[in-house]
């Protein structure tokens, strides 16, 4: 007998069967994986900021709301009497008495527009720190000044056109105002007295004025109303608004007021139509500027100036 036939085969394998604990670690192992993969899941949700709803434009979905509105405008008007205190201040230093702040033409008017330039730097710094504190976001782009979407037509074509508007519309509301605004000395015209105030207030008004008013206006105050009530509504009250904030300077001279707020709506409504502050800059920077140059012209380069009473 050969040994390969006296050896005795091996018993064959005996299948494995599932027994309870393995079949509990497998259900654990697989509610593990599941779990995992829920989690996974969950983080890209939370990662995916969720699209704004259709009905809400881009240029209108803006971070802060009528709270932040609010504030800003309590702070403002504290902030126009501190800037007037610490400008009092300053200029006693200087030697200026307060009866010359108040009965010195000029003075007044220097007083005025340093007062003015302040307070369009604590705005525009105020909304800044805001944007990039308190939001977290770049701070132009946020408040509205986004590039301007000239389509087919070339740029400068199409800048051309926003700087033409400001002219027409400037030569518009000076004819108007000539032909039925009032003939009484309006508050404003005190600025114009002397050469230094006059000149101070034109630059102010062609290379400051248009960029923190157009910020704040049509950059902080329009996006909240028009996203609350439309675009409509924000059009209308976002201008009315600038019209009769600049009333102080024009009272008594109601037309004039008046045709300031269809420059307000004007201006609002090239925002919202091309979706961005730089629209309606451009309009406002011509206008002021356009009026400017009338002034200039008029007063054969401020030579020739109104008398105070």
């Amino acid at each position: 007998m050969s040994l390969d036939e006296n050896s005795t085969p091996p018993p064959p394998e005996s299948p494995r069967y599932a027994t309870a604990d393995s079949t509990e670690q497998a259900s654990i192992g697989s509610t593990a994986r599941h779990d995992e993969t829920s989690n996974q899941e969950a983080i890209l949700v939370r990662e995916i900021p969720a699209p704004a709803g259709p009905l809400v434009p881009e240029d209108l979905r803006a971070p802060w709301g009528w709270l932040d509105l609010l504030i800003f405008a309590i702070l403002a008007v504290a902030g126009a009497f501190a800037i007037s205190l610490l400008v009092t201040i300053v200029f006693a230093a200087f030697g200026v008495k307060l009866a010359q702040l108040r009965n010195s033409p000029s003075i007044e008017g220097l007083f005025a527009v340093v007062s003015q330039a302040l307070m369009f730097l604590a705005l525009l710094a105020y909304l800044a720190v805001q944007m990039r504190v308190r939001f977290g976001v770049p701070f132009w782009h946020a408040i509205g000044w986004r590039p301007l979407d000239t389509g087919r037509a070339p740029r400068a074509l199409a800048y051309f056109g926003f700087v033409a508007g400001g002219f027409v519309l400037s030569l518009v509301v000076q004819i108007l105002s000539a032909e039925f605004g009032s003939k009484a000395k309006l508050p404003m015209e005190e600025l114009f007295q002397d050469r230094r105030t006059a000149l101070l207030v034109l630059l102010l008004a062609v290379f400051v004025a248009p960029v923190v008013e157009e910020t704040v206006f049509r950059g902080y105050i329009y996006p909240v109303i028009a996203r609350s009530f439309g675009v409509s509504a924000g059009i209308i009250a976002t201008g009315t608004l600038f019209g009769l904030l600049h009333a102080p300077q024009l009272w008594g001279g109601w037309v004039e007021i008046a045709l300031l707020v269809l420059v307000g709506v004007v201006l609002s409504y090239a925002r919202a139509a091309k979706h961005t502050v730089f629209a309606s800059y451009l309009i406002h920077a011509s206008y002021n500027l356009s009026i400017a140059l009338a002034f200039l012209i008029g007063s054969h380069g401020l030579r020739v100036l109104t008398p105070g009473p």
